[in-house]
Parts: structure tokens; sequence; C-alpha cells
């Protein structure tokens, strides 16, 4: 049985999803839904039991036994979030007790890291342990995962597999309920769908244009496969980027979006909000030698693939979920 954190979330429920597919139903999903549309991406799937975030521990004093393995994408992921307590309670002290009850158990553990750990990118992109404290974050979220990553870093007791996952501009379906944290590529569809033209920040900085900031945008059905494929290589371990391998400017995404709906590109400039200014990244590409090398061969879809299966499959439909 495996403990799936975040298992309402957007990467979460499609893994969840995919399990699926894979024949595994047994699967104990911890989240919080309050009061937002979040349970929809729980409508169709499997599971063999939900449990509140704050009793996730309390259950496992009860059943853990029978838990065979934990992916722990729960977080919060709000790159504006300034209450720095809460972060830390939830993407860092949280993690670490899942980490010793698997360290405890001799369970696998496989958990959501964040490109966004990077910061402004002076120091590179390489993934691993090695050399990851030069790295400065530009916002809470980024140092709270961060602090995660060093002190996994630090601990002479592992899980017998661990991995953490270094993911970089996610895009598919499910992230409806993200908000403002939702993908370029679903804003974008609704700003095509309802006033015809994309809006994108201006640049601030002179080596690029408006719209020339560059990222690597990946598939969330790609980031799914790569867990998979953890989870069926337990020899496995290690700090790994989870991206395509090329950055992309937003102007590429726009235009991908536009073709995937078979309309003419409409893009319009603004400034970039007070609140992002500073903490921005302008460059992220993921070095994908570290992951290849441990052995995942799969292709990733590339920006106009992977955007145009999410409008045409998902965006453009009236139920927009994974069946």
């Amino acid at each position: 049985m495996i403990l799936l954190t975040g298992g309402a979330g957007f990467i979460g429920s499609v893994l969840h999803w995919r399990l699926n597919q894979r024949g595994e139903e047994r699967i104990v999903v911890v989240d919080r839904l309050r009061d937002g549309p979040k349970w929809k991406n729980l409508s169709g799937r499997r599971f063999e039991e939900f449990v509140d975030r704050d009793q996730a521990f309390a259950w496992l004093d009860r059943h853990g036994s029978a838990i065979t393995a934990i992916i722990h994408l729960g977080a919060c992921t709000d790159t504006t979030e300034t209450d720095l307590d809460y972060l830390m309670a939830i993407n860092y002290a949280y993690s670490q007790r899942l980490w010793r009850w698997a360290v405890e158990r001799g369970r696998p553990f496989l958990y959501a890291s964040s490109a966004a750990t990077y910061g402004g990118g002076e120091h590179g992109y390489e993934d691993g342990l090695e050399g990851i404290e030069r790295f400065r974050p530009l916002n809470g979220y980024a140092f709270s995962k961060q602090a995660f990553d060093l002190w996994v870093r630090g601990q002479a007791k592992r899980p017998p597999q661990w991995a953490g996952l270094k993911f970089f501009n996610v895009y598919g379906p499910h992230e409806y309920h993200k908000g403002r944290m939702a993908s370029m590529a679903f804003h974008g569809f609704r700003q095509a769908r309802d006033a015809g033209v994309i809006r994108l920040f201006k640049s601030h900085r002179p080596a690029y244009g408006d719209g020339e900031q560059r990222r690597d945008f990946i598939s969330v059905f790609d980031c799914v496969e790569v867990m998979v494929w953890l989870l069926e290589h337990p020899q496995v371990s290690g700090l790994f980027n989870l991206g395509t391998g090329q950055a992309r400017t937003f102007n590429d995404l726009a235009r991908a979006v536009f073709q995937a709906m078979e309309r003419e590109p409409a893009i319009a400039y603004f400034d970039m909000p007070e609140d992002l200014q500073g903490k921005y990244q302008y460059y992220t590409e993921a070095p994908m030698a570290r992951l290849r090398s441990a052995g995942y061969t799969a292709p990733f879809r590339t920006l106009e693939e992977g955007v145009g299966e999410y409008v045409r499959n998902y965006l453009m439909k009236d139920d927009p979920y994974l069946e």
C-alpha cells in the first residue's frame, strides 16, 4: 500500500490516476481539501483511504505496517507565500517526520523538491546533493524546499530508496485549483479563449526581450512516468532534476497554445507585479544527465506536443478530468 501525500493536488492526482491505470488501488491519500474544488481531482480515482494531513502520523501509528512506500508530494507551493513559519512547518518539518518514519520502517521515500531552489541560476542547475549550499532561493517557498534538501544531505541514516525530484515548470490537467500558481499554459488558454489574446510579463532585464524569458516546461504526464519508474527501480536513489532539458520562451508557449486552438497568435505584454520583481526566474533549464545515467531512457514531450495534448484533450473539453 502506497502513502501518497498531496494525492488530491495537481501532480499527486495525476500520479494517482497513473497508478490506478497500472492496477494499483491500495493507495492512502493524504491531503487537505477544505472548501475548494480540489476534491474533483479524486473523482473517479480508486484508493484505500483518505486521511487529513494533520492526522497522517496518527494513522501511520495504527496502520503503518501495511505501507510499502511513501510518495511525498504534499506541500505549500505558493511562491508568493510570506509566512515562513507556515512554509517551514509544512515543507520542512512535516517532510522530516515522514523521512524519519521511512528510515525507521525501511520504506522507500520519494519526495518533491523544486527547481525554485536554484534561485536566479547564477550557480547553475546541476542536481545531486553535492554543492547545493551555493544556491540562493528567491522566495520563501524555494527556501523551505532548499532547507529540506540540505537536511537530507546531512542524514547518515536514509531510507532503502530515496529520491528527491526538482520539478521544473510543470503543466497539465488537474491544476485548475492552483489559482495564480497554475501554469502559464493553463492561464494562457483561458486568456486566449475569453479575450483572444495571451498576456505575458514584460522583461525588466535588457538581456531578455518581452516574453523571451525562458523556462524548462514539462508535461505532468512525463513527471509521473519518472516517479513510476523510480518505484520500479528501488536501487536508484538521489536528488534529480525533472525537466525536459530544453528551455523555451514564454512566447513559444503562447504560440503553442494558439496552435493547439487553431488560432493565429495574439500576444500582449504587461509589467510584472511588484511582488514578483526580484523573485522571478528569467531562465531555467534542467540538465538531465543524472537521471539518464541512472537508467531512465524514455523521451520527454516537446513543448508543442505536451501543450497541444493538454489544450486539445483537456482544456477544450467540458469535462477536463482524467478518466
